[in-house]
């Protein structure tokens, strides 16, 4: 630690946005409303990230609001437990921690149902940043869901500010949640609005369809939202693995194959590994046969995450990531 209670060295991913608990049926494949019972599960794709790296042995820290409630508290103290750095949250005496209700199809896939009117992580405001952790990050990774509303849109637009002047390097993932926007037109059009900032991008392949309209999965398709000043874009594409783009090579990387109980936090899981090595060695994102090795990794992260229900729980360490892809 720094003496102004920084967290030092510049191999820091700081995590900026939301955190809350989901409340997922004790039984999957039903409604909410046929739910017998529900289970919480802290989340939030940006806790979910920064919890990735520092169970992968990274350095990460997350900057975010909660509500001054038992949950929020809880919240922060299960980032504490996972060795992420708090330095960077703040309680809100006036609004509650942010709720989900998730049911898990019996497929797998997730259907939300949200408390936020307004929720604490809402009510973010510029002033109340911590700039000096911001400045100290080595990668700033951040969604869209802190766009959606005032005052939280300014403070992350200013922590990307600050970011990008220390030399961050900004990592994007919109995680589209459409029942928090006012409608799908006003989603694209934020979403889109920090687009050309980030240097990574990272989207799924239902993120691709609704940002170009597209029905297509393919490389034309992705390439509508390459930008010149982008270092990396990633569409993953759940069991058939990811796609890449870079300004000199473009290709895929297969999926591992698991017994997907549910997807919550796969994505996060990706993400997390694919920054915990960059910030090791940047050298991989202009070296193809290194990259393609990272996705690996990535992909294998993102699998052994759906393998258990919530996020946080599943979320692997390096040595899992590792006896899967030696099994495969």
């Amino acid at each position: 630690m720094a003496p102004n209670g920084v967290v030092s060295g510049k191999s820091l991913i700081v995590s900026f946005g939301e955190m809350l608990i989901d409340f997922v049926p004790t039984v999957s494949g039903v409604s909410l409303a046929e739910a017998p019972g529900f289970l919480k599960a802290p989340g939030g794709a940006p806790a979910n990230v920064a919890i990735a790296v520092s169970r992968l042995g990274g350095e990460a820290s997350f900057v975010g609001k909660l509500g001054d409630d038992e949950f929020g508290h809880m919240l922060a103290d299960i980032l504490k437990q996972n060795g992420v750095s708090g330095d960077g949250i703040l309680f809100d005496q006036g609004a509650r921690t942010a709720l989900a209700f998730v049911t898990l199809r019996a497929d797998g896939e997730r259907e939300f149902m949200f408390y936020r009117n307004p929720s604490a992580d809402m009510l973010l405001r510029p002033e109340e940043l911590n700039l000096d952790l911001i400045r100290s990050a080595r990668v700033f990774h951040y969604g869209s869901i802190s766009l959606i509303v005032e005052p939280c849109r300014s403070a992350h637009l200013k922590a990307m500010e600050v970011a990008k002047e220390s030399g961050a390097l900004l990592s994007y993932d919109p995680n589209l949640r459409l029942p928090l926007w006012p409608s799908a037109d006003e989603a694209r059009k934020q979403i889109l609005s920090i687009w050309d900032k980030a240097d990574i991008i990272k989207v799924s392949d239902v993120e691709l369809e609704f940002l170009t309209g597209s029905n297509k999965i393919d490389d034309e398709t992705a390439m509508k939202l390459w930008r010149p000043n982008f270092t990396l874009l990633l569409v993953t594409l759940g069991e058939k693995g990811s796609r890449y783009y870079t300004k000199n090579f473009h290709g895929a990387v297969d999926a591992f194959h698991v017994n997907t109980v549910d997807t919550t936090g796969a994505g996060d899981s990706f993400v997390g590994a694919l920054l915990c090595k960059i910030v090791d060695d940047p050298t991989i994102l202009e070296n193809e046969s290194k990259l393609r090795e990272v996705l690996k990794f990535a992909n294998a992260c993102g699998a052994i995450t759906t393998t258990k229900k919530g996020a946080i729980p599943a979320l692997p360490t390096e040595a899992d990531a590792l006896t899967l892809i030696k099994g495969a």
